[in-house]
């Protein structure tokens, strides 16, 4: 940013040029001497509460603008978006902002000889009382040299390995600074137009970044349009498209989706940019992550992607019958209930779709949820499934969340999947009509027992995945 603007007050031209935030700054041609009538400081993003008395000096005491030649400059403001109960009054902004959001302003000074300079610049309206995150010294670890994968996850057992579904590009590793980034940005209500809600409002590190409703609830109220699935291992995927349909080609594109959908956080990036800007704990957090303080969309996609591929589950009771080596002892480990429903998982056809030891989906699938499909998914109304890593704790189920608790998961599975004419092969008996699994009443039990063997209370309370703005003494800020 300051690289541009001293490029421009290099430059000599006839006529007005534009700057790198939009501004406007005259060529050096005005006054008898020569002197250039250009910005001097621009004023950025200026942070404001909403609700309190606004009085903000845009010249900033004569300081935005390079002097006159002779005489004094006058000024003017005009808004170029609604303007949020704010006004102006030559050079100064005035008013109270109405409710929390960015306001984008233009402040022209003109001198005797009627030459020109303008200033583009933003208001950004916090909603009162917003708390500042509370962080460590330095950053927690989150690289897998740092924590590394278990053999488990290296090694190849029963035909695959979970390490090769890792979905992370190799141009954007996860880093410590970009995941430390990327925690603060999901768990912050800023990315909210509202400044109400967070990711982390609808993905609850409690229930395994999952939501307990069968849709969440947006900045504004409404409800999403499918269930929110649970975020553990969202790394292991190696068809590497995200959202139940898959319709998000990247992760980063999943994020940018949820931060513009017009119902769960209803922002764009042109707002996003400054309002973080204007947060004063975001420029050392950019500054560490990518080596300068500049905040952009692509940078906060990127972290925040970073952080949920650093969502890794491996400390389950599951994961604790497994050696150094990656060889399996479950009866070590579990009781005869668990060890049998571990079994039934495997002969039962489970894990053919929730492959590698780390349970994550193999592809999309229709499984028969209706006999007509009425959400088609990613088409023929399949759908991709989240890992089954912390399943038992997020007790909504399916991308609609019909399902209410793992018993009525696997009854599903073993009586209820519908004739529907898109039925996935693995789910048909020879006939092509449901399989019909036909478990007895202890079966079911196992195999509930086994899944709950995959919950990581570890992870689930991990304070590298915590959210950072909730410590009890934390006190609350006016405005960042």
């Amino acid at each position: 940013m300051h690289s541009c603007h001293l490029l421009l007050a290099a430059v000599v031209a006839v006529s007005a040029i534009s700057g790198c935030n939009g501004e406007r700054v005259a060529a050096p041609d005005g006054g008898a001497d020569g002197a250039a009538l250009a910005v001097a400081s621009p004023n950025g993003a200026v942070a404001v509460t909403a609700g309190t008395q606004v009085s903000y000096d845009a010249t900033k005491g004569g300081a935005t603008f390079t002097p006159p030649a002779r005489g004094r400059l006058e000024y003017s403001i005009t808004f170029e978006s609604p303007s949020n109960g704010l006004s102006a009054r030559a050079g100064t902004v005035l008013g109270q902002p109405a409710e929390p959001g960015v306001v984008w302003l233009n402040i022209v000074a003109t001198d005797t000889s009627g030459h020109k300079a303008s200033d583009r610049f933003t208001v950004v309206a916090f909603a009162p009382g917003l708390p500042l995150p509370t962080l460590p010294p330095s950053p927690f670890h989150y690289t897998d040299a740092a924590v590394p994968l278990p053999a488990h996850f290296q090694a190849i057992i029963n035909g695959a390995s979970v390490v090769a579904t890792d979905n992370t590009p190799a141009r954007t590793p996860i880093t410590d600074a970009g995941a430390a980034l990327g925690r603060v940005l999901f768990y912050d209500p800023r990315l909210s137009a509202n400044d109400r809600i967070s990711c982390g409002g609808c993905h609850s590190a409690a229930i395994g970044f999952s939501d307990t409703s069968s849709r969440s609830h947006g900045f504004d109220g409404g409800l999403t349009g499918r269930h929110a699935p649970g975020l553990t291992n969202a790394r292991f995927y190696s068809r590497g498209h995200f959202l139940w349909d898959e319709s998000a080609v990247t992760l980063d594109e999943q994020v940018l989706r949820a931060i513009q959908n017009g119902i769960e956080m209803g922002m764009t990036v042109q707002t996003l940019e400054p309002k973080l800007s204007a947060t004063v704990y975001y420029p050392a957090l950019f500054s560490a992550a990518f080596g300068t303080p500049a905040v952009t969309g692509d940078r906060v996609l990127r972290a925040v992607a970073e952080f949920v591929r650093s969502l890794v589950s491996t400390g389950s009771r599951y994961d604790r019958a497994f050696d150094e080596a990656g060889t399996p002892n479950f009866a070590a480990v579990f009781t005869p209930q668990e060890v049998q429903g571990e079994r039934l998982f495997r002969s039962a056809g489970c894990a053919d779709c929730h492959v590698t030891v780390a349970q994550v989906s193999d592809s999309v699938h229709n499984i028969g949820l209706d006999a007509v499909t009425t959400d088609r998914g990613t088409g023929r109304g399949a759908f991709k499934a989240p890992s089954l890593r912390n399943v038992a704790v997020r007790p909504r189920y399916m991308h609609d969340g019909r399902f209410g608790t793992l018993e009525r998961v696997v009854d599903f599975f073993d009586s209820g999947v519908q004739p529907n004419p898109d039925l996935d092969p693995l789910l048909r008996a020879p006939d092509g009509s449901p399989k019909r699994l036909r478990l007895a009443a202890e079966e079911k039990a196992a195999l509930v027992a086994f899944l709950k063997t995959l919950t990581d209370s570890t992870f689930l309370t991990s304070p590298r995945f915590a959210d950072p703005f909730k410590p009890a003494t934390n006190p609350p800020q006016l405005h960042p």
